[in-house]
């Protein structure tokens, strides 16, 4: 297996631009504080709390120009967190879902998804078994280019949320102020994970394994499911 399944595994959840872009016609551009907000009739606000927060994952996603534009609109959510979720991707990486913790604001971005673009979007989360999908009502989601949402979707973990020390672990690569939650980048929680649950390989041979084979990805996911904590929050529906 290449060196770049390794970069990959370990480089979640990729390089996040420092404001809203749009994806189209096989990249990305960048749009300035000052831009108005894009077009987005028709399309549904779907929070993207790990990976789909940065154009690289969604270009492997979406790599045809005839999926469309998809805006990405940076925000900030009050009153939660984006952590650690107990399973391990086909690529190798441990991923992220959101967390209710009140106090806190993350930054994190929108996607605003057509019909089309969202039902595909569903086959690369909701049909791995790993990812629910429903509406957050309630919220407080400030956009970057003005105006805010009381409401959104999301694709949040069925596993809940992994919890190291009796607490989530949020994902340090994600800004937040007033985090409750100690944090660890995408390595340092590989390296958790290969502490507690390796037979003796090295890191590397260990995440090569599970990007390999869906059963050690399952048991893995099953060991790290030990005391993690459900999914809750009144204003969910799925």
């Amino acid at each position: 297996m290449s060196p770049h399944a390794l970069r990959r595994a370990k480089a979640y959840p990729y390089s996040i631009p420092p404001h809203s872009y749009v994806v189209a016609n096989g990249g990305h551009e960048e749009l300035t504080a000052s831009a108005s907000q894009p077009n987005v009739d028709g399309c549904r606000a779907v929070l993207a709390v790990g990976s789909n927060q940065s154009p690289e994952q969604l270009l492997r996603k979406f790599p045809a120009a005839d999926w469309g534009p998809i805006p990405v609109i940076q925000a900030q959510l009050a009153d939660f967190d984006i952590v650690y979720s107990p399973h391990v991707t086909s690529y190798g990486s441990i991923p992220s879902t959101i967390c209710p913790s009140l106090g806190t604001l993350v930054t994190l971005f929108v996607n605003w998804l057509t019909p089309s673009q969202e039902a595909h979007m569903h086959e690369t989360e909701v049909a791995t078994g790993n990812y629910h999908f429903g509406r957050l009502d309630g919220i407080d989601l400030q956009l970057e280019l003005g105006g805010a949402l009381s409401s959104a979707y999301v694709y949040c973990s069925s596993r809940g949320s992994l919890v190291h020390k009796n607490a989530p672990v949020a994902l340090a690569e994600i800004k937040a102020k007033g985090r409750k939650w100690p944090s660890l980048n995408q390595e340092a929680m590989q390296a958790h994970v290969w502490d507690q649950l390796s037979t003796g390989e090295d890191i590397d041979d260990f995440i090569l394994q599970a990007i390999a084979d869906r059963s050690i990805r399952q048991a893995r996911a099953e060991a790290m499911m030990v005391g993690s904590i459900p999914f809750s929050y009144p204003g969910f529906t799925s």
